[in-house]
């Protein structure tokens, strides 16, 4: 049976992440959602669980970081082409993201960067594993 990973983040405003993450074209689990947090489906296998700050907090005894000013997580996942991570960071950049770097082409792997409004780093890449060169 594969593993199913979650990922946690703190959002500071809940309805204004799922309007966020839902204009990417993201859905949500209504199983595992209420005013507190929300399940946000990345795959069969994969999820982001968004729980507002003080949710989050009671997870943990260190104090939360702010993502607008640290690094705390590079969030990246695949997409099927180059086109695909070009229109989903463009639809990230309308629904209020900032681009983090530049787009930037491996040849086997082309990725784009963004944070999204509580300043959490998204890395949408598209790898071609026949283009992967071979190890030495």
């Amino acid at each position: 049976m594969p593993r199913k990973l979650f990922v946690n983040l703190p959002v500071k405003d809940l309805d204004r992440s799922v309007a966020f993450f839902t204009a990417l074209g993201f859905s949500f689990n209504p199983q595992f959602t209420d005013a507190n947090a929300t399940c946000m489906i990345v795959s069969d296998d994969s999820f982001v669980m968004l729980l507002v700050e003080p949710f989050f907090q009671g997870f943990t005894a260190k104090p939360l970081g702010d993502a607008r000013q640290q690094t705390e997580v590079l969030l990246a996942f695949s997409l099927e082409s180059r086109e695909e991570v070009d229109e989903l960071v463009g639809k990230a950049v309308a629904a209020g993201a900032t681009i983090t770097q530049p787009a930037r082409d491996h040849g086997f792997m082309y990725q784009q960067s963004f944070a999204d409004l509580d300043g959490h780093q998204w890395e949408p890449f598209f790898m071609d594993p026949d283009a992967v060169p071979p190890s030495t």
